[in-house]
């Protein structure tokens, strides 16, 4: 065998190996999905699959955790869930950066028998709680428990950063005695209003129904109850976007910096609605690299010695 064949079969060699490598490190890194109430969620209709809200675990390997941990509330108008670019994609890319990810498969309008408020919260709020109770089994900071989403897992976030003083639901075990506040937020392409003309309809029909109470529709316009203990947040938007437009996240911001919340937001001119990680996307791909060196400035990057 010549020396040109021998350098192609180690090539090969090495590229089959590299590929095994690479499934087998993703295969470890996706755990599991449990559900987030095992004797059925409060409020549940029927006991089918969107009856039964849950969440899939990502972990990062053990020599590259951080601690920090981040609930993800995938979009969809509160009438589906993009589980994929807004959900299992973001939970690798945060792998990437040690940090633990939790996609919520939370209820809504076209899950199971169909859920509006207060379900998707109940959901949130369970979520973060048993990621806390839960900490010292998958290597986290109980102080370092953020909250992410886009669009209208994006509201759903940030409902979950400014209602946490109110449980949703009542509380049964250990699980939910334990704090439902997410120690930072972030939010992508989110709605945050229901009252303003930029609010999005959809998402909030379906959240709220069709005719929705106006006291309802005032509390969970999520510009409106901010308040200085409302967590630190990292919004990303486009002046592009007319299906959630900008002024969600803007109205949001100036909210937070009255109430002298740490706050970064970064508005991209090109992008439309929908747009994940950016990855297709030209200057927009920037927000996650972005959005690193904000969590890394926030202290959330580095390795806790705890965890060690």
């Amino acid at each position: 065998m010549n020396r040109y064949f021998c350098t192609v079969l180690a090539c090969m060699i090495i590229a089959m190996t590299s590929t095994a490598r690479v499934a087998a490190e993703e295969a470890a890194i996706l755990q599991k999905t449990e559900l987030l109430w095992p004797n059925g969620a409060p409020g549940a209709k029927g006991n089918e699959d969107g009856d039964k809200p849950t969440l899939t675990i990502y972990l990062p390997p053990k020599e590259k955790a951080t601690g920090t941990a981040v609930v993800i509330c995938p979009g969809g108008g509160y009438g589906f869930l993009a589980m994929d670019h807004e959900g299992h994609q973001v939970a690798r890319w945060l792998n990437s950066l040690g940090v633990a990810g939790f996609i919520l498969k939370y209820r809504h309008r076209n899950s199971g028998a169909g859920y509006g408020h207060p379900a998707p919260l109940q959901d949130a709020q369970r979520a973060i709680s048993m990621v806390r109770s839960r900490a010292k089994e998958w290597n986290i900071d109980p102080g370092r428990i953020g909250i992410l989403g886009f669009s209208a897992g994006g509201h759903l976030a940030s409902s979950a950063g400014t209602h946490f003083q109110k449980r949703y639901s009542d509380v049964k075990n250990a699980i939910d005695r334990n704090s439902c506040r997410p120690d930072f937020m972030i939010l992508i392409y989110p709605v945050i209003s229901m009252t303003e003309w930029f609010t999005h309809r959809g998402s909030r029909r379906n959240l709220l129904s069709d005719k929705p109470d106006k006291n309802l529709v005032e509390n969970l316009s999520n510009e409106r109850q901010v308040t200085s203990e409302t967590p630190p947040t990292f919004l990303v938007h486009t002046y592009e976007d007319k299906g959630v437009p900008a002024e969600n996240s803007i109205y949001f911001y100036l909210a937070l910096r009255k109430a002298k919340v740490p706050a970064e937001m970064h508005i991209y001119q090109k992008g439309r609605h929908g747009f994940g990680l950016g990855k297709k996307h030209s200057a927009v791909s920037s927000w996650p690299v972005r959005c690193a060196d904000w969590m890394r400035g926030m202290g959330l990057l580095e390795k806790d010695s705890e965890q060690e």
